[in-house]
């Protein structure tokens, strides 16, 4: 009950760069991302294909949030989704591989957009002036590369943001002009990396402040540099310190750690196995994935943003 009572305050808590397309007038969503962000949906088996929900999340996650329960009432417009996001991405595999070989990055997901989606077609018929193209990415690659000793993460974080930006070329020269990208969470908060120690937490907090601040610092620049592209930066980091560090106000009865029996998922999203609280009232799902109360709320707080 109080996190529902706090998502409106929840809202305004992420950045925004004003953009003219709103989420009023929003027909058309095309995902980037990983793990966070997929839903399964599998477009080379076409446009019409059902999104099987495969997610993170055990229970809705942030896109299907958007779609199912912040869509905005009486709109004219049939939103749709085109979830091209994949667990285990990072943004070019070939710079910071990802967990298995088959998993699609965002350079592949873009070349998905380019082969499936790009032509526009029936079913897909999507313009530059109703499509939001939204992409959360950055937790493998930060997550994967932050202890790495042959590079700084100020220099790598670089490197990520100019392959980035040339894939932000590939979707503008298709049509995109609106874009909105999240910054990676506080994953140095999640039990994966807790447990290894302050020192881990530490050097990978370093590292996601920096990556933020250049993905911020990159989108600006793309903003300046391309004729007519809109973007939104939102910030994550907000929504996830605001419910973790009042973890108990908002009804976690673990923040800092997860169950066991629930870290595959669960039949329901209220499921309990004693001697563990019902799933639902965990943050963490497991390692590394908060549950779907997490992205439900920033779920809220972007549609808000959106609707400024």
């Amino acid at each position: 009950m109080y996190l529902l009572l706090a998502l409106s305050w929840l809202s305004c808590l992420g950045s925004l760069a004003l953009a003219k397309l709103t989420w009023e007038n929003t027909g058309f969503l095309m995902i980037f991302g990983d793990s966070y962000t997929t839903t399964g949906f599998n477009i080379s088996l076409g446009v019409n294909s059902t999104d099987p929900g495969f997610v993170s999340s055990n229970g809705p996650n942030w896109v299907q949030a958007l779609r199912d329960t912040y869509n905005v009432a009486g709109t004219k417009l049939l939103r749709q989704v085109f979830n091209l996001a994949y667990g285990g991405a990072t943004i070019d595999s070939a710079l910071v591989t990802p967990y298995l070989p088959t998993v699609l990055s965002v350079v592949d997901q873009v070349a998905e957009f380019k082969t499936y989606l790009a032509s526009k077609p029936a079913g897909a018929q999507w313009n530059s002036s109703n499509t939001l193209f939204a992409i959360w990415i950055g937790i493998n690659d930060c997550g994967n590369a932050y202890g790495w000793t042959n590079t700084t993460q100020p220099a790598f974080n670089k490197v990520l943001m100019n392959r980035l930006t040339t894939q932000l070329d590939e979707l503008y020269s298709f049509g995109a002009r609106s874009f909105l990208f999240l910054t990676v969470p506080p994953v140095n908060r999640a039990p994966l990396f807790l447990e290894q120690g302050r020192a881990v937490t530490t050097l990978l907090a370093s590292d996601i402040a920096n990556y933020n601040e250049q993905l911020s610092t990159t989108a600006k620049q793309f903003e300046a540099s391309h004729k007519g592209v809109e973007t939104t930066v939102f910030d994550t980091q907000p929504v996830f310190n605001t419910l973790l560090d009042n973890a108990n106000t908002f009804g976690f009865v673990n923040s800092t750690g997860y169950c066991d029996a629930y870290q595959n998922g669960t039949p329901e999203i209220s499921t309990q196995i004693a001697p563990c609280a019902p799933v639902s009232t965990y943050f963490w799902l497991n390692s590394l994935h908060p549950l779907f109360t997490v992205h439900n709320a920033l779920a809220h707080a972007i549609s808000t943003v959106l609707s400024t």
